[in-house]
Parts: structure tokens; sequence; C-alpha cells
């Protein structure tokens, strides 16, 4: 028979006990002190976006990469991913300047294009360059980032910067990337008219941007306030780090302007790999070497590598 003393009820001799607390049988032991913490929880990243043609205003989160971002602003609107052809940041015009690209700032505000017009236009390549600077957003469309004064399409009234290339001689391209588009157009055959099958961005009335007090729609002319940038990656999850420094931004530049001097695309993600590389190159031989282990589609030609790690190694050398 057990007995309560003055301090009540006293446990039986031989019962389990840990720092001094009597454990019930059959409820399992608290952990130990060496138990893992629970890992500290990530901060919630929210972004806003519109469509740029007009639209309420809707806020995403949750994404790592282009492809998820799309599928979470055609959540947000109802529309299918497959509509939006790129987007800009800060600005709802088409402006190449501000698209988004790997990395999005914490308070960019982001505006989706979606597809518009479809349009076909009969081309004679009359030269060997038809003037174009293709890049592609990520998820399967390459478009027209500039179109190059005096050039072969220059003189086609119909092509805009900012039109998506759906086809090549009813060929459909859509899932090229847009390295691969620039090397069909740059095979083509002289003097044979060939066909572009483009698709336009949505446009809205000059009169919607108006309606405001500023003109502008909101989170136009916006400016980050941190340096801090969310990089998309398409592998793992997204990362935030610190935006590049002044002269990463030059060096990336530089090459992103070889880039479309050599073979007609502009990337700046692409870019700032590649300075990255020729960095860590003593030489070209190795920068070669390097890029071809992880660009090997590209199929750099050995001048435009030389070019690339004097641009980085030596920009004082280069000629503006």
């Amino acid at each position: 028979m057990q007995r309560a003393g003055r301090h009540g009820w006293q446990p039986p001799e031989g019962s389990p006990m840990e720092n001094g607390v009597r454990q019930e049988p059959g409820t399992p032991e608290p952990p130990g002190p060496t138990a893992p913490r629970a890992p500290r929880a990530r901060p919630r990243l929210v972004f806003h976006t519109q469509l740029a043609h007009g639209s309420p205003t809707g806020r995403i989160e949750g994404f790592t990469n282009v492809k998820e971002l799309y599928a979470k602003i055609a959540e947000v609107f109802d529309i299918s991913p497959t509509e939006i052809l790129f987007c800009t940041l800060n600005t709802h015009k088409v402006d190449m300047q501000k698209l988004l690209g790997g990395q999005i700032g914490l308070e960019d505000f982001i505006f989706a294009h979606v597809r518009g017009e479809t349009k076909e236009v009969e081309v004679t390549k009359t030269e060997d360059a038809l003037g174009l600077t293709i890049t592609d957003n990520g998820a399967g469309y390459a478009f027209i980032k500039r179109i190059k004064e005096g050039s072969i399409i220059n003189r086609l009234q119909t092509v805009c910067v900012g039109d998506s290339i759906e086809a090549i001689n009813d060929h459909t391209i859509v899932g090229c990337r847009h390295y691969e588009v620039a090397r069909m157009l740059r095979e083509l055959p002289r003097a044979q008219p060939f066909t572009l099958r483009l698709v336009q961005p949505k446009k809205a009335f000059d009169m919607i941007g108006q309606r405001t007090r500023t003109g502008k729609s909101p989170g136009e002319g916006r400016v980050a306030s941190g340096k801090e940038t969310l990089r998309l990656r398409t592998q793992g999850p997204a990362m935030l780090e610190e935006g590049p420094s002044p002269s990463e931004e030059e060096d990336a530049r530089r090459v992103d302007d070889l880039l479309e001097s050599y073979m007609g695309i502009r990337d700046s993600e692409l870019a700032s790999t590649m300075v990255e590389a020729a960095k860590g190159s003593p030489s070209v031989a190795q920068l070669a070497q390097g890029l071809d282990s992880v660009l090997g589609e590209f199929a750099f030609p050995q001048e435009f590598v030389a070019e690339v790690w004097a641009a980085v190694c030596h920009p004082k050398g280069d000629k503006e």
C-alpha cells in the first residue's frame, strides 16, 4: 500500500524518473538536450503582379524558377501559362532593358505580357545577317529583343521588338532556346524567301494608363530599395542573394554585347555565367575547356571565347 507524505503522492521505488519527473508507464521519454532544433523558417517572399495590358493587382509567392513563376501568375489571372510571352519588371511597356531574367529584386513589380494577334511575314534573306537579336523567356518562347537599324528586318514594318517567333516556314520552334532559333535563321539560304509566324504581345488602349493620377501603372518607376535579389534556378530552390557589384554588371554587359555581335542573341544570365567562368580561368584555353563542359551546346567559336576572356580579365584593352 502506498502512502502520501507532506508533499502528496510519492513514486514507488524503482519507478522511471527523468530529471526528477516521474514518467507514467507507456509514455515516451521527452527528447534529451541533444535533440536537433526545428529548422528556421525561411522568409516569406511575396511579389505583386499585373497583366501588362491592364488588370487588377495580384500577389504571387512560392516559385523557384521561371516556369513556376508563370504558372503562379496564370493562376492569379485565370489564364493558361502558355499565354504568357515574357515579363518585364517595374514597367508595363515592352521594354527589353527591363526584361525579367533569372533575378528579381525584392521590391520589383512584375508585369506579364500575354499573347496578342498572330501575323505571318515573308522575308527574303539578301544578306547573311537578318539584323535580329533573339532571347527567350525560359519557358519555351523565343522572341525578338532588338532589331538592328538598316537591317533586312528593320525594313519590314510589321516585325516589332517583343514579337514571339512561333514558327519558321511552318516549322514550329516553340520549346527551342534562343540560340537554337538564331542558328536556324543564320543557316537559312540566301535569296530564298521564308515565312516567319509571329505573335505580338497584347496591347492596351493608351487611355487606360491615363485614367490614374500619375499616368503610370502601379509599380512603374519603382526602384528596389536594397540589393538583395531572388535568383531563380532551373534546378533546385530559388536563392536569396546579394546583387552583383557594378564591376560585375559591367563585365556581364560586355559579354552580353559579344553574344549579340557573334551569335545574334542576348542573355544576361548566360553572360553572368560566362563572367564567373572567365574570372576563374587563367588562360583562354582553360576558359574554352570550362565553357565546353557546361555550355557545350552553344558551340562557341574560339575567337569568341578569346574575346570573352579579354573582356573580363583585361577590360581596359577592349575597344569600345
